[in-house]
C-alpha cells in the first residue's frame, strides 16, 4: 500500500519544506442518536441512567445505491491500509490526515487503537535519538484532544538546561507547525506558553522566506490554528492544500473522495436547511411587527450549523436556530426600549418570568411572547417525540434567566449605574444567551439527560460559563458597533478603565484578551475531561467558543470578512 493522502514525510514533511527555503453577543457517517422512548414527560426528575445509544446514519438524502456504494469502497480501503503492520510508522499522521480532513468519525475504532498504541509509546519513542520534534508535537496534540492524561512535560526533550527551546528547532518548519498547533491546547501550563511564544516568533519570521505554497500554509496555520478553527473550515482548506501533494494510490484517492463527499453532501444540506428557515422565519411574521429588530436569518443560522455540523444533527438544528433567533430579537427589545420606555421592559420580564397572559402588553411586546411561546412550546415538543421527556419548564426557566439580566443592564442605564467590572461581566456571562442556548442544546440533543448534567449546565460549568465570557468580552473589544445597531451596549473595558483609573485603552484591551486566553484554559480542561456530559454537546460548546472571533471580528469597514468567508465557503461555495 503506498503513502496515504499527505500524511507522510516523504510527500509531506520535508519536501513540501524543501520546495522553498521557507453571538452578543452536525448506511455511513456519524453515529446518530436512537434514544429509547419514555412516554411520561419528565422536567425536574430525570432519567439518571445514561439514555444516549447510537445507530448507523444513512444519507437519507442521497438514495443513488451506487453512490453509496462508491462511499462504502472508500471507507474500506481506508480501513485496510489503517490495519496494516506496514503502515504503523506512519499511523498517528494518518489519524491527524483523516481528523483535518473531517472524515475521522468513519474510522472511530481504527483511531482509538492507534491512539493507545501511541499513549503506551510515547514515552518510550522520547528517549530515542532521533526523536522529532514534529512526532512528539502531533501526538501529544491527538492524544490530549481524545482525553488521554497527557502532560506538555514531554516537551522538555527539546530545551535546553535555561529552559528554552533548543535554537535549531526554529528551522524545523514542520515541527513549529506541530508546535504551535499543540500550543493551543493549553490548560494553564507554562511549558504551552513557552511553546506557543517560540513557533509563533520562528513561523512568523519565516514566512518571507519561504516559497508561495508553504509561506499560504504557514500563514494559514497562524491566523487559524486548528484547535481554535472549526473543523469543517480548516478540513475544505487542507484538502485543497493537498490536492497537489496527492500520491496515486488507492487508499489516498479514497481520503479525498471521502471528504469530497462529506463536504458536498453536508453543503446541500445547509442550502436546503437555510430555506427551510427562511420559510418558518417568513411564516412567522414577526419581522413584520417588529420593524426595528434586526433580521439576520443567515447569522442565526450559522450559530446553530457551526455548533452541530453533519447530517445526524439536521432536525437539531433547524430547532437551535428558532431559539437563537429569538435571543437576538429580544435583546433589541431592551436595547431600543430602555431608551424609551424602560418601564415596558420590566412589564415584559415579568410576563416572561410567570409565563402567563399577555394582554397587559404592548403590541409588538404581545407579538415577541406569542411567537415565543409557540416555538418554545414546539422545542418541548420535539424533545419529547424523540426522548420521552418534556422540558417545558426549564426551557420556559432559561428565557426568565436571560430576560432578568437583560433587564438589569437596562435598569444601569435607565437608572445611569456604573457598575464595576466584575458585576458587569458577571451578569454579561448570563445576557450573553450562551446559557440559554446550552440549556436548549442539552434537551434538543437529547444525550445523557440527567439531574446531575442539568444542574452542571444551570451551575458553573466551564462549558457554559467559559464560553459565554469568551462571546461576551470579545464582543466589547470589537472595533465596530454591531451592524449600526442602536442603544445602549455596554463595555467591560471601559468599566475596567473606570474601576482602574491609571489604566489606557490598550491596557484595558490587553487585559482583556487575557481574561479571554484564560477562559479557553478553562474550557480545554473542562472539554478535555468531563465525562459527565456527551461528547457532542462538549464539541458544540467548544465550536460556539470558536465561533465568536468569526462572528465579531471586524475590520475597518465594519464588515466581517471571515464570517462571509466561513458561509461562501461552507454554504454557497463550490464544490472542490
Amino acid at each position: 500500500m503506498g503513502n496515504p493522502l499527505l500524511i507522510s514525510r516523504d510527500n509531506f514533511g520535508s519536501s513540501f519544506f524543501k520546495s522553498s527555503p521557507f453571538w452578543t453577543r452536525r448506511n455511513f457517517a456519524p453515529a446518530a442518536v436512537s434514544l429509547p422512548r419514555n412516554n411520561v414527560p419528565v422536567d425536574h426528575t430525570l432519567h439518571s441512567h445514561d439514555r444516549c445509544t447510537t445507530t448507523p446514519f444513512k444519507y437519507e438524502f442521497h438514495e443513488d445505491p451506487s453512490y453509496l456504494s462508491k462511499i462504502g469502497q472508500n471507507i474500506e480501503k481506508v480501513r485496510t491500509m489503517l490495519s496494516q503492520p506496514s503502515h504503523k510508522s506512519n499511523a498517528i499522521v494518518t489519524v491527524d490526515a483523516l481528523k483535518k480532513l473531517g472524515i475521522d468519525h468513519f474510522f472511530g475504532e481504527e483511531i482509538s487503537a492507534i491512539l493507545d498504541v501511541s499513549y503506551n509509546n510515547m514515552y518510550k519513542t522520547l528517549k530515542e535519538s532521533d526523536v522529532k520534534l514534529t512526532d512528539i508535537a502531533l501526538q501529544f496534540k491527538l492524544l490530549r484532544e481524545a482525553g488521554y492524561d497527557v502532560s506538555s512535560d514531554v516537551f522538555q526533550r527539546f530545551m535546553n538546561e535555561n529552559g528554552e527551546f533548543k535554537q535549531y528547532l526554529s528551522k524545523d518548519a514542520e515541527g513549529l507547525i506541530s508546535l504551535h498547533e499543540a500550543s493551543f491546547l493549553n490548560m494553564g501550563e507554562e511549558m504551552l506558553y513557552t511553546a506557543k511564544d517560540f513557533s509563533t516568533m520562528h513561523l512568523q519570521s519565516s514566512v518571507k522566506h519561504l516559497g508561495q505554497r508553504c509561506g499560504a500554509l504557514v500563514r494559514h496555520t497562524l491566523e487559524h490554528p486548528n484547535h481554535m478553527s472549526l473543523k469543517q473550515y480548516k478540513a475544505r482548506n487542507y484538502l485543497t492544500q493537498v490536492l497537489l501533494y496527492l500520491t496515486s494510490d488507492d487508499a489516498s484517492l479514497s481520503m479525498k473522495e471521502l471528504a469530497q463527499t462529506e463536504f458536498q453532501l453536508n453543503q446541500q444540506l445547509y442550502q436546503d436547511e437555510f430555506k427551510e428557515i427562511k420559510r418558518w422565519w417568513s411564516d412567522l411574521g414577526l419581522a413584520r411587527e417588529l420593524t426595528f429588530a434586526r433580521d439576520q436569518i443567515l447569522k442565526w443560522y450559522l450559530w446553530s450549523m457551526t455548533a452541530l455540523p453533519g447530517p445526524q444533527f439536521s432536525k437539531h438544528r433547524l430547532e437551535m436556530t428558532k431559539s437563537v433567533s429569538f435571543i437576538y430579537i429580544i435583546d433589541d427589545i431592551f436595547d431600543i426600549m430602555v431608551m424609551g420606555n424602560p418601564e415596558e421592559l420590566t412589564l415584559f420580564t415579568q410576563t416572561i418570568n410567570r409565563w402567563e397572559d399577555s394582554s397587559a402588553l404592548p403590541g409588538y411586546m404581545r407579538a415577541c411572547f406569542i411567537a415565543l411561546n409557540e416555538v418554545t412550546n414546539g422545542i418541548a415538543q420535539f424533545v419529547e417525540e424523540e426522548y420521552g421527556l418534556n422540558p417545558i419548564n426549564n426551557l420556559r426557566r432559561s428565557w426568565a434567566t436571560l430576560c432578568n439580566a437583560f433587564l438589569v443592564e437596562a435598569r444601569w442605564f435607565a437608572d445611569k449605574q456604573v457598575p464595576n467590572a466584575e458585576e458587569y461581566l458577571r451578569n454579561g456571562i448570563t445576557s450573553s444567551g450562551v446559557h440559554l442556548a446550552m440549556v436548549h442544546l442539552l434537551f434538543v440533543l437529547g444525550h445523557r439527560v440527567t439531574n446531575e448534567t442539568l444542574h452542571i449546565i444551570e451551575g458553573n460549568s466551564a462549558l457554559v460559563t467559559c464560553t459565554a465570557k469568551i462571546l461576551r468580552l470579545w464582543d466589547d473589544l470589537g472595533s465596530a458597533e454591531d451592524e449600526n445597531q442602536e442603544g445602549f451596549d455596554g463595555s467591560y473595558v471601559e468599566y475596567y478603565m473606570k474601576d482602574n483609573t491609571s489604566c489606557s485603552l490598550n491596557a484595558a484591551k490587553l487585559h482583556t484578551k487575557k481574561l479571554i486566553s484564560k477562559s479557553w484554559e478553562e474550557l480545554n480542561k473542562e472539554y478535555f475531561f468531563n465525562k459527565s456530559l456527551s461528547p457532542y454537546f462538549k464539541e458544540a460548546s467548544l465550536n460556539c467558543a470558536r465561533m465568536v472571533n468569526v462572528m465579531y471580528n471586524y475590520d475597518e469597514q465594519q464588515q466581517l470578512p471571515l464570517m462571509n468567508d466561513y458561509i461562501q465557503n461552507l454554504i454557497f461555495g463550490g464544490n472542490y
